[in-house]
């Protein structure tokens, strides 16, 4: 298997405050493109690394101008919550979506979200380009934990639709 790196970049200009992902997963673009866009299946990979279960509510109207809606944490006094709106969708190649967000303190923001599938050898790149963060230290969260955490979840849960 050829395994691309996986890489982020952060992007600053005086409009947006942006990030840039790359990551390698070992599935087919329809595959990715699904378990990403799935309510069931994201209902189990949010969940999948967890040590015990925690709450998670999703529910996907897959289309354009259709919305996304998850709620989930570890109990429910520590419940973070997203509504994507979708504004372009390509399956399995590409997925825009407007993000607004937030979690257990109140916060929230909104953001655009770019979502690339392209196949790769024995699997698919997935690409995500991210901006309109409200500071920096917020993209670098996003960019260390957030993203990361959701590309290994997404990748335990696609090793246990292939094993």
């Amino acid at each position: 298997m050829t395994e691309q790196p996986d890489t982020t970049d952060t992007t600053d200009t005086t409009d947006t405050i942006g990030l840039r992902i790359t990551r390698f997963l070992p599935a087919t673009p329809d595959e990715v493109f699904d378990a990403y866009t799935d309510a069931d299946k994201q209902k189990i990979w949010f969940s999948i690394l967890d040590e015990k279960p925690g709450i998670v509510d999703i529910h996907v109207d897959l289309r354009v101008g259709g919305k996304q809606t998850a709620v989930w944490g570890p109990d429910a006094d520590t419940l973070f919550h997203e509504t994507q709106t979708f504004l372009e969708i390509d399956r399995p190649h590409r997925l825009v979506t407007e993000s607004t967000g937030g979690g257990p303190d109140g916060s929230a923001m909104t953001t655009h979200i770019e979502v690339t599938f392209d196949a790769q050898d024995d699997g698919c790149l997935v690409t995500v380009v991210q901006t309109g963060f409200p500071a920096v230290e917020v993209r670098d969260f996003f960019s260390q934990e957030v993203w990361n955490g959701a590309f290994a979840r997404v990748e335990a849960y696609l090793r246990t639709q292939h094993a």
